[in-house]
């Protein structure tokens, strides 16, 4: 099984870096169709002070459209700091952008392959870990603010996104990955009023065995749950329920599942769906509202073609109108 696991990560991570470096070898293209697009982990910001969308994700670039149809692109946005941690070309993973008080902020995973930080059932952990940058336009360029770190240096992080709680405190909820504790967590951490840092330590939500869709098959062949969490986003039904859409997986086909929080804050506790909420091989959803007022999800697809992880954006309409976030179908823009 472990060896199992150590191919899956392999091809996750070749297939991002081939993503990425592809991208960045090619000029910049007008009217691009949403479908002809490579992109893990699709955020999409509707923004309404220059009535465009912004597409971005795993790879660390920006789409630009006026319809979500066609899009102009990739743009580079994220200026780290080549003397952080990250190092001087960090990987960039699962990019999201965050208007706040003025300000847009650009939450995103990077990894410094130069540096590793622990080796953990055989796997060797390199430096990665959430952080915010901040730029005053949507298109950026995203730089670095005040503090250096984030979150834990000996910890893996990644895929975190932001939230303004109940108490009307800033939050950054984020994955502490599976390779170094063999049971992924999703938790919270305060961030600091300008979001230019953390405050205090972090707090489990939940674990990756909470689930009762995701599986995997333990050393001896038996089933249990599935040790991976990715992915989290929240979002408020019309009745003021709070949810999360997280991934993980059913054995190899990547799955999107739902949680609910019982207290309506990010304090939970959280109890998740029976049933995962996207078809097979869809996840690492998000979800925004058109600039027309329509509710949609953004995912990518993913498929396996000869070991190498392929991923397509996809849209799809939501119903929030109820308690319950419900997938409908298909949006082609």
């Amino acid at each position: 099984m472990k060896k199992i696991w150590v191919v899956l990560l392999g091809s996750m991570l070749l297939s991002a870096v081939v993503s990425a470096q592809q991208i960045k070898t090619r000029k910049i293209r007008n009217h691009v169709p949403l479908d002809s697009i490579l992109l893990s982990d699709p955020f999409i910001l509707a923004d309404q002070n220059t009535n465009m969308y912004y597409m971005t994700g795993t790879g660390g670039l920006l789409w630009k459209s006026k319809d979500l149809k066609f899009w102009d692109g990739p743009y580079e946005v994220a200026k780290t700091d080549p003397n952080s941690w990250m190092g001087p070309k960090p990987m960039i993973w699962a990019a999201e952008i965050h208007p706040f008080k003025g300000k847009y902020y650009y939450f995103a995973t990077f990894t410094n392959k130069a540096v590793n930080i622990d080796t953990y059932k055989g796997n060797v952990i390199e430096r990665r870990a959430c952080h915010v940058l901040v730029s005053d336009t949507p298109d950026g360029p995203y730089l670095p603010m005040k503090d250096s770190t984030y979150l834990p240096a000996n910890k893996p992080t990644l895929d975190a996104t932001f939230w303004i709680d109940k108490n009307g405190k800033p939050y950054m909820i984020y994955c502490y990955e599976w390779l170094q504790n063999w049971n992924g967590t999703i938790e919270m951490i305060e961030l600091k009023p300008d979001l230019t840092g953390t405050i205090g330590q972090g707090k489990v939500l939940f674990r990756a065995s909470d689930s009762p869709w995701s599986r995997e098959k333990d050393e001896k062949g038996d089933d249990r749950p599935n040790k991976v969490t990715d992915g989290p986003y929240l979002f408020k039904t019309a009745t003021g329920r709070l949810g999360m859409i997280w991934t993980s997986w059913v054995y190899n086909v990547y799955t999107q599942g739902v949680a609910y929080s019982q207290s309506g804050t990010l304090n939970g506790p959280w109890v998740q769906e029976k049933n995962p909420i996207t078809p097979p091989d869809y996840g690492h959803g998000m979800l925004f509202t058109t600039l027309g007022g329509k509710q949609l999800m953004a995912v990518h697809s993913h498929k396996n073609i000869n070991g190498r992880y392929i991923r397509v954006p996809h849209l799809f309409e939501v119903d929030l109108s109820g308690d319950k976030l419900i997938l409908n179908k298909p949006y082609i823009p």
